[in-house]
């Protein structure tokens, strides 16, 4: 790496050399508009405020997915959409959570984490199903295998359906949940 570094570095072209002045006559290059993650993020910035006193914490669980969901949640926090900046944080253990993000149609076989997870998650917490498959099953849903979805374990919040969610409809979803009186309700409490 160094190598391919150090001629461009003795030429100046990454050392810091001021950038060129744009000629008389040309503008800068014009703000973008307000996109609609933007907004919807401002919107969810405000209701975290207000319902959660400043931040929400949330635990991602998987409990079997294909890992579609966890890609478009990762995505969430990439400096695009950037949820950190709106108040949404995901945190490592579900002791310092207020919800859980619940992707995957719950395999048999995860049922015992899914529950003590849930267990471990202090009260009142927020239950979020992220994908088709944590809602009702999704492609899988009249397997052996796998449960129909976070419902048939615990009562789910708020569903948020796709295969996957697009980001975008993550967070219209986090909104709309945000304004739902039992949730409001939820945050009173806690």
């Amino acid at each position: 790496m160094w190598e391919i570094l150090r001629r461009p570095l003795q030429r100046g072209s990454l050392a810091g050399e001021p950038a060129a002045t744009l000629p008389s006559g040309l503008a800068p290059a014009a703000r973008a508009a307000e996109s609609e993650h933007e907004l919807l993020g401002e919107a969810l910035r405000e209701e975290v405020r207000r319902l959660f006193r400043g931040s929400l914490k949330l635990r991602h669980l998987d409990a079997g997915s294909c890992n579609a969901c966890e890609s478009e949640l990762l995505a969430l926090l990439n400096p695009f959409h950037d949820l950190q900046r709106f108040g949404i944080d995901f945190v490592a253990s579900p002791r310092h959570a207020d919800g859980l993000l619940l992707t995957g149609p719950v395999t048999r076989h995860l049922e015992e984490a899914v529950r003590l997870t849930d267990q471990a998650t202090p009260r009142p917490r927020l239950l979020i199903a992220v994908g088709d498959c944590a809602c009702d099953g999704g492609f899988c849903r009249d397997s052996f295998a796998v449960h129909r979805g976070g419902e048939a374990l615990l009562p789910v919040d708020v569903k948020i359906p796709g295969c996957p969610p697009h980001p975008t409809a993550i967070l219209r979803a986090l909104l709309a949940a945000l304004g739902q009186d039992a949730v409001r309700a939820l945050a009173a409490r806690g």
